[in-house]
């Protein structure tokens, strides 16, 4: 069931390398012209170990000293290399990116915008307190069952980084629209406390900040996204 040429060439296998030839090979070709050169890997894992850069950083250097590398295959060879991740280049392993403190050097220099997910707390409250089976827990489940509102709120909140004014909302969600009419209102709040500008809103990278639309409640300011140290 194969070709004269397939029987042809294991046989030529067989000859020249015995049973050994026989064993599948790597379907690596034998010669890359692109392949990267050794002395810019090299120069790759230089740069990581010692300045500890990242992809797109290694990627600019090499193209001022004439080295044309996308960043992509920077980072293909440290994930080749074992040094794609940060903590990878300590010998013990931790994580050796040191966390840095926002600082506000003015009235709506920075303003954080965060959202906080809380569940409604019955009247009296709920049966963590009073216990499953009690007759607290049985009326809150009878308000339930008779339309009681239940579930989550979403507390909006913006506070200025200088002067610690804070605004807070509570919404029934957290998606875009529920987001940026909140900014919008919120913007009105701190004008009337005098911050008619708001220079740069920090965020984390939740749904509602990635959208297209929340840019435009930044008026000309700067949207930074930040991710919490771990």
């Amino acid at each position: 069931g194969i070709s004269r040429a397939c029987a042809s060439k294991w046989m030529a296998r067989y000859r020249e390398h015995g049973e050994l030839g026989l064993l599948d090979r790597p379907s690596v070709p034998h010669h890359q012209p692109t392949a990267t050169p050794a002395e810019t890997v090299t120069r790759i894992e230089t740069l990581r170990r010692s300045r500890k850069w990242s992809a797109a950083r290694i990627a600019h250097e090499l193209g001022a000293d004439g080295i044309s590398i996308s960043v992509r295959t920077v980072s293909r060879h440290l994930a080749h290399l074992g040094l794609n991740r940060r903590k990878f280049l300590d010998p013990n392993g931790e994580n050796n990116r040191q966390p840095r403190r926002i600082i506000a050097r003015w009235p709506g220099h920075m303003v954080h915008v965060d959202i906080k997910k809380v569940g409604r707390i019955p009247d009296g409250g709920g049966w963590r307190v009073h216990g499953r089976g009690s007759e607290q827990a049985k009326k809150v489940d009878r308000a339930k069952t008779a339309g009681a509102r239940a579930g989550y709120v979403y507390l909006h909140s913006a506070v200025d980084g200088f002067s610690r004014l804070a605004y807070t909302e509570a919404l029934s969600d957290e998606k875009a629209v529920t987001a940026i009419g909140f900014m919008h209102r919120a913007r009105v709040f701190f004008a009337a406390h005098g911050i008619v500008h708001i220079h740069r809103v920090v965020t984390d990278n939740g749904s509602c900040y990635r959208a297209k639309d929340f840019a435009k409640v930044l008026h000309g300011g700067r949207h930074q996204r930040i991710t919490p140290y771990t």
